[in-house]
């Protein structure tokens, strides 16, 4: 048994209940995924091929995959043969189902087969987590292979739900556990998420210690009204909730195993499958198409509306020691007072992606060489105002939250995060240091890796939590990133992850609440190896290789008016007219199209 009280799970759904989605979700948190497959043909099935590709795309790149194929004793084969520290997910047993009842087996001991599947699940040494299609609920099928197929089914589905630590059954992307325990932690559902967050509401949160400065800028030149309204022509749907979570003043505590929602895992196929048939002069939006697609996950819908304003999280910490070597304190101030006065080029960019810029000034860090670089009453308090500054972003509607950093040191502190949750070589990631004119600091750097290796010296035999983490090495900037990422997940708001701050800040969300790195999209990877490495893990990939080298927050808000065309664009064309089914067909009718979308 782990130590957040579960070992194997049994995922349940019906078609299209998000139910894979949802068990992603739940591996989302390990280091690497074997991605083990059941499904087999699709050869000659188009669609068939096109839904197992939809699946492949969602994949994180860290995830490995193993085909079981036509060999139900493939999938036994492969829990037996399992490690400890792999952690296995099955999609899914319909697939193996059917394998099993290939007539080429028969005659066969289907039962017996069943029963050594559920003897292996209890056996393994690996954590598992299996997918199911519930056929239950529907008419008794028709046809002789059918009535086979739910009873096998429903009777593999019986002998693993007895065999796994804890069952779910997702309905319409909404999980309810069949059998948990006391003993998970992490994993609730929503009715009891919801009587912890009342219990909490009671308990006095403690006022986070001054002095603090956050500043908010307008963007020079911006209508904000005028320009939501014309990239925003339809508000969303009424059903979808404004917040999942309540605000950190009503009780939500920020620590691992946070319950947080997923964007649809439905939609955003949808979305793509959609764009081959709008009527467009070429080929399509090319690698544009993975912002479509996260768009329309992220407002579950297929057709996905632009995003309207955007804010910007300008943080500006502070490092002792030789993580800030070479850094131009100065500078960095100055960066900072720019972005106040709106002037500058990350101002100059904001005006023109329709965004607003807020500066944050945290408190310094400590030397990380030294001892730990903040306390845990500072952690929690920066975990705390990164998720008021989502909060607030979310009151005053804005669409879409940018991460990004002119302070000091910042670079090293991520590549230390980097390194103490991911065992990545320090020296391989860590960013050169720039110095003005274009001239590289490389005694700098060398006092930067310095830094980074003794302070993951000094913690080897450390705990290695997200609050660990982000109290021994990451300070307050990254704790204040981290929480303005968790917020942004908590009420459904998308997240431009832009240089070493956002991808630190999206790994240690990540050991928090493994379904926040689902609401970040990267735009850009830009130069550094760092944000490549980091984004590989946490299963981004780039929308743009432009590798722009801007700073933090100027890289997403050049590529911003590229995304919000290429989401305007999907979401305003009609269908090719060589594709509509006759003469006069203008697609779906009105009352069929999603609320507040494009009729297509």
């Amino acid at each position: 048994m782990s130590a957040d009280g579960w070992r194997s799970i049994l995922v349940l759904g019906g078609i299209r209940s998000g139910k894979s989605a949802f068990a992603e979700a739940l591996v989302a948190g390990a280091a690497s995924v074997r991605y083990v497959a059941t499904a087999v043909g699709g050869e000659d099935d188009p669609e068939w091929r096109a839904r197992i590709e939809a699946h492949q795309r969602r994949r994180p790149q860290s995830w490995t995959t193993e085909e079981t194929g036509a060999d139900p004793a493939g999938l036994t084969a492969v829990l037996a043969e399992a490690k400890p520290d792999d952690t296995l997910l099955v999609d899914d047993l319909g697939g193996w189902v059917a394998a099993l009842l290939d007539p080429a087996r028969q005659p066969n001991d289907d039962l017996a087969t069943v029963t050594a599947l559920a003897d292996a699940v209890r056996a393994c040494a690996a954590r598992v987590v299996l997918v199911s299609p519930e056929v239950g609920l529907s008419l008794v099928p028709a046809t002789p292979v059918g009535r086979a197929f739910a009873d096998a089914l429903g009777t593999a589905n019986q002998e693993l739900a007895g065999a796994c630590d804890r069952v779910a059954f997702v309905v319409a992307g909404r999980p309810t556990w069949l059998k948990s325990g006391p003993d998970a932690p992490g994993i609730t559902t929503d009715l009891e998420a919801e009587n912890g967050a009342a219990e909490r509401a009671d308990t006095p949160v403690t006022a986070p210690p001054a002095p603090r400065q956050t500043v908010v800028v307008e963007a020079p030149g911006l209508d904000a009204a005028a320009m939501h309204a014309a990239m925003a022509p339809a508000a969303p749907p009424p059903s979808t909730p404004a917040a999942a979570h309540p605000r950190t003043g009503d009780g939500v505590v920020i620590a691992p195993g946070m319950d947080m929602p997923l964007p649809d895992g439905d939609a955003g196929p949808d979305a793509r499958d959609r764009l081959e048939r709008v009527d467009l002069p070429g080929a399509g939006l090319g690698a544009l198409v993975e912002a479509v697609e996260f768009a329309a996950a992220t407002q579950a819908s297929a057709v996905p509306r632009p995003w309207g304003p955007a804010r910007v999280l300008l943080i500006d910490g502070r490092r002792a020691g030789g993580a800030a070597a070479g850094a131009d304190v100065p500078d960095s101030e100055r960066r900072a007072a720019q972005a106040e006065a709106g002037e500058g080029a990350l101002a100059a960019l904001a005006t023109t992606a329709g965004a607003d810029i807020v500066v944050v000034r945290t408190a310094a860090a400590g030397a990380m060489e030294d001892g730990p670089v903040l306390d845990a009453e500072a952690v929690d308090d920066a975990l705390r105002q990164g998720w008021e500054l989502a909060d607030a972003a979310a009151d005053e509607g804005r669409d879409v939250l940018i991460l990004g950093s002119c302070g000091t040191g910042t670079e090293a502190a991520a590549t230390a995060v980097l390194a103490a949750t991911t065992g990545a070589e320090p020296v391989a990631l860590l960013p050169r240091v720039l110095a003005p004119g274009g001239r590289y600091d490389d005694d700098a750097w060398m006092l930067r890796c310095a830094a980074v290796r003794d302070a993951m010296h000094r913690i080897r035999q450390d705990p290695r939590g997200a609050k660990d983490i982000l109290a021994q090495l990451g300070g307050a900037d990254l704790a204040v990133a981290t929480g303005a990422l968790l917020g942004a997940a908590s009420r459904r708001m998308p997240v431009l992850v832009d240089g070493p701050l956002g991808i630190a800040a999206g790994l240690i969300a990540r050991d928090i609440a493994s379904q926040a790195r689902h609401w970040c999209l990267l735009a850009d990877a830009g130069t550094h190896q760092l944000v490549r490495q980091g984004a590989d893990v946490l299963g981004l990939t780039p929308v743009m290789e432009l590798r722009l080298d801007l700073g933090e927050g100027a890289n997403a808000l050049a590529a911003l008016p590229l995304l919000r065309a290429a989401i305007a664009l999907a979401g305003a064309l009609p269908v090719h007219p060589a594709l509509l089914a006759g003469h006069g067909d203008a697609g779906l009718e009105p009352d069929e199209a999603e609320p507040g979308a494009a009729v297509v």
